[in-house]
């Protein structure tokens, strides 16, 4: 996605790069090939519109206009105003970690998206800050699920809550709660199972382990390749 983006625009930018000055028509041509761009990388059409209108507003002010270089002005509005789109310099916010532990992370996403790695993984970068960490794995339906986070904690040098079998999800997520809290973790990851949203029981679940846990944080783990489905797939998980 990135590569073709990439491409697009470096195209439109080569031909802008050319003239000493820019009219108010070369900056709408440009920003129209920017749009098309951005909607074949599956970016959201009310998220193009909004970037484009900014866009299009500074790159019309007349210190672009008149400046030296105004091509490479233009260039700029765009690279800045993707920058931002995307989260900004300072990338996405940290984890709410609760002052009082332990704090509770909720995994959710549908099958097959990544949670049980995404968990091990979070696991591993929390304990390098010094957290002491619990895994809990609340899939009961997936074969081996359990016995994988397990041995993804053991790797990542966290622990994970031993496994008994016969358990409801509810029942590991409250058994999962209060061993962290009897035993002093700072963290209690909460890997639940894969689940369509069509799901109406598995989802009805996933609301339970959510009332039982109160997570200070629900992490919706996605493929990176879902694009603009992923919207409808988190307001389905709220």
């Amino acid at each position: 996605m990135f590569d073709a983006l990439t491409d697009r625009l470096s195209s439109v930018f080569d031909r802008l790069s050319g003239r000493g000055v820019l009219s108010e028509k070369d900056i709408d041509e440009a920003l129209r090939e920017v749009r098309v761009a951005l909607l074949e990388a599956d970016v959201a059409l009310p998220v193009v519109r909004d970037f484009i209108a900014k866009a299009k507003e500074k790159a019309a002010g007349q210190d672009v206009i008149r400046s030296i270089r105004p091509a490479d002005q233009v260039v700029k509005i765009t690279y800045d105003g993707l920058v931002e789109m995307l989260g900004g310099e300072g990338g996405a916010e940290g984890l709410n970690i609760s002052l009082n532990p332990p704090t509770v992370i909720l995994m959710a996403g549908l099958q097959g998206s990544g949670k049980t790695t995404t968990a091990a993984k979070l696991g591993l970068k929390l304990g390098k800050d010094r957290k002491k960490v619990l895994l809990a794995s609340l899939d009961t339906r997936r074969p081996a699920a359990m016995e994988q986070l397990a041995t993804l904690a053991a790797a990542a040098g966290v622990d994970s809550l031993p496994i008994v079998a016969g358990q409801s999800a509810p029942d590991i997520a409250r058994r999962a709660m209060s061993a962290a809290k009897l035993q002093g973790y700072d963290i209690l990851i909460l890997d639940t199972a894969g689940r369509t949203t069509l799901d109406e029981a598995m989802m009805s679940e996933a609301a339970e382990i959510a009332r039982i846990a109160n997570p200070s944080e629900t992490l919706l783990v996605a493929d990176s390749l879902t694009g603009q489905d992923a919207v409808r797939t988190a307001k389905a998980f709220h």
